[in-house]
């Protein structure tokens, strides 16, 4: 368990840990818009509150594994070639 207020207090669901990145972020994303729009009963929305926080959560996730997979092609001072992990902030 976390103190960060980026990870989630418990493990994530299993059918959002099994998602893309690009899934998870559309359905954060149609949350966000229904949330929005201030409909529905406040059990339905915390429950969606909950959901939208484990998906920003897994997609946060997801991130931080493709960065940490980038790398920056460089030239040595002797001419050489290496990799080095990508500085993106």
């Amino acid at each position: 368990m976390s103190d960060s207020p980026n990870t989630p207090a418990s493990p994530l669901p299993p059918d959002i840990a099994a998602m893309s990145f690009e899934d998870a972020l559309a359905e954060l994303e149609r949350i966000v818009r229904q949330l929005e729009e201030g409909r529905g009963k406040l059990d339905d929305a915390i429950a969606s509150y909950e959901r939208g926080t484990a998906l920003k959560c897994h997609c946060e996730a997801k991130l931080r594994e493709a960065r940490a997979k980038v790398d920056r092609i460089t030239i040595t001072a002797d001419g050489g070639i290496t990799t080095e992990p990508a500085r993106i902030d």
